[in-house]
């Protein structure tokens, strides 16, 4: 097997276009590649597991112990010939002053060598000492080698690995020269979606192309082989499935598309039969006893969410009747009476009585804390019932609530709707800003499932009376 971790000394280096590169072209060797993200990330795995045909998985200090993070890598990847961990940021940033939740503490927690990506626009002799610190910073990261990124030719190429061999004994494994061709487009939350990228297969093929170019695969695959086998036992088995036994509708298209593998997992784990459907193009709601909108862009698709008034119209009836519903950030924006965006405003489902503006910057952004409240539609019991971790990235603010609006949650660290909560609670509809994640003691999942199914046979109850 072959591990390792892509890092960078800085964000925006082309480690995120390198990993993807890496993992498309070892896929189209043959080789089975589990792909991994450090951190919150929606966006960024799309394209990895576009690349691979695998679910990524997130690895976040911030959401799980250290034995849990241990436990999901041994999980996944363990029926994998390569597991490629894309890092966030700089391998030694992060919040901690000494670094425990770093891109490198992350490496040292799962026996991880880096590679190292190093964006060397303008860079000669200059590279030398900036690997040479990183070795030194913590010498007990192993940097296999470096990446050499966005190079200006091959002059400047040979002139960086002349440097290199000369006063480090760091390999070079690869250059990849600037080209405009591998650039993903970005926008205001980050990369646009491997989703809503018509030519996404074929941006995913130019990358690999680069790669197997411009990188010494086999000599990083050798850098990175580890004879060490990842843990096995009882302990990596999923807990045995719930029989089905509410069906959960689920927005999944190019407006709504959030949502993290573990997560949709813990909900058929749990009992439910997840159906998808399309906010776009459905003119109705398919049969279902709960209701799930995850976060995405919807001020990209507008126009398309006002036009579809039938289904916006399902949606509606079903939270006013009862139904059980969650909605995170884009699915909260949408749950709104309107939503505008540069200077257009248009209708959306109009279940929660307030509107959402977007702005230029953030609003919220970062690692979030919430202390549930006596308002919330299927609180945390338990060894979950204190302050729940997640995280928020919003340019939107919602404008007009009621003052006596219902929270589930008092936010402890974060912004939320108004910076003290989060957690619209309407009827069974709870629609929050922040994003949740399966994780540790916090199974939102199974607490929504037995909440559905609560509702379900009280309505049964009420039936027979």
């Amino acid at each position: 097997m072959h591990r390792f971790l892509v890092s960078a000394a800085h964000k925006s280096s082309g480690k995120t276009t390198v990993s993807i590169g890496l993992a498309a072209e070892m896929s189209r060797r043959g080789l089975g590649v589990q792909t991994f993200k450090k951190g919150p990330d929606y966006i960024d795995p799309m394209w990895l597991a576009a690349a691979t045909g695998r679910s990524c998985r997130n690895l976040d200090f911030n959401l799980s112990t250290p034995e849990e993070l241990q436990l999901e890598f041994a999980r996944h990847g363990g029926s994998a010939d390569v597991c490629l961990v894309e890092g966030n940021k700089g391998l030694y940033d992060g919040l901690d002053l000494r670094g425990r939740n770093s891109n490198a503490a992350l490496a040292q927690l799962l026996g991880l060598p880096v590679v190292l990506v190093l964006d060397a626009r303008g860079m000669t002799r200059g590279i030398a000492p900036l690997i040479l610190g990183y070795q030194a910073f913590d010498s007990s990261i192993r940097i296999a080698g470096v990446i050499l990124s966005r190079l200006g030719g091959a002059r400047h190429e040979a002139k960086l690995r002349a440097v290199i061999e000369h006063y480090t004994d760091v390999p070079v494994l690869g250059a990849v020269h600037e080209d405009p061709r591998l650039a993903i487009v970005e926008r205001h939350l980050g990369l646009i979606p491997a989703g809503e990228d018509a030519a996404a297969q074929s941006r995913i093929a130019l990358l690999a192309a680069a790669v197997a170019r411009q990188v010494d695969l086999a000599r990083l695959l050798e850098a990175t082989v580890s004879a060490a086998p990842l843990p096995a036992g009882p302990s990596l088995a999923w807990p045995m499935r719930a029989a089905a036994v509410v069906r959960i509708g689920i927005a999944r298209d190019r407006a709504f598309g959030f949502y993290y593998p573990d997560d949709l997992e813990a909900l058929e784990r749990a009992g439910a039969e997840l159906v998808f459907f399309d906010t776009l193009r459905d003119a109705r709601l398919p049969r279902m006893d709960a209701l799930i909108i995850g976060g995405g862009f919807p001020e990209i698709c507008m126009h398309e969410l006002e036009a579809n008034a039938a289904l916006r119209g399902d949606i509606l009836a079903a939270i006013e009747a009862g139904m059980p519903a969650y909605a995170e950030c884009g699915g909260l924006m949408y749950l709104a009476r309107s939503l505008s965006w540069r200077g257009e405003t248009r209708r959306m489902v109009g279940a929660i009585a307030g509107d959402v503006v977007m702005h230029e910057r953030p609003v919220g952004r970062g690692y979030v804390r919430l202390a549930p409240t006596d308002a919330h539609p299927w609180p945390p019991n338990g060894a979950d019932g204190g302050e729940t971790p997640a995280h928020e990235f919003h340019y939107s603010s919602i404008e007009g609530l009621a003052t006596d609006t219902r929270f589930a949650y008092r936010v402890a660290r974060g912004f939320g709707t108004d910076g003290r909560s989060d957690g619209i609670v309407i009827n069974n509809l709870l629609a929050t800003y922040a994003h949740f994640r399966c994780a540790g003691s916090h199974d939102w999942a199974a607490r929504f499932v037995a909440f559905v199914r609560s509702r379900l046979g009280r309505r049964a109850l009420a039936a027979v009376a």
